[in-house]
């Protein structure tokens, strides 16, 4: 969708994929009322009700979250979002969860070797 978004629009001279009419940019506001507006379209009703991806930071912070739980070192993630890595940990150390089996099984097979 986001392909042909931008083979028939094309982009704003600094890259914006989305723009106004006149080239300008969207305020805050109109960017929050298209994402409550697609929140309905894609979320169940009580999903919508929720906190669940209520901002579009949301959606970076599950990014972040989920590199991290896919292993992913946290230097490169620190990278990718900008952060440092004290930072990236202090904030989103939490969120690694529900893997002491895994990592558990990585230090055996380091100290197998």
């Amino acid at each position: 969708m986001l392909r042909e978004h931008i083979a028939e629009y094309g982009t704003a001279e600094d890259g914006r994929i989305f723009s106004t009419g006149t080239g300008g940019t969207y305020s805050s506001s109109a960017h929050s009322y298209v994402w409550q507006e697609a929140r309905k379209l894609a979320l169940t009703p009580e999903q919508v009700a929720s906190s669940l991806a209520a901002r579009p930071y949301d959606l970076r912070h599950a990014a972040v979250s989920l590199w991290l739980n896919a292993g992913v070192p946290a230097p490169e993630v620190a990278k990718r979002a900008g952060h440092s890595v004290d930072v990236l940990l202090r904030v989103y150390a939490k969120c690694i969860d529900g893997q002491q089996e895994q990592i558990n099984g990585k230090i055996n097979n380091a100290l197998d070797t």
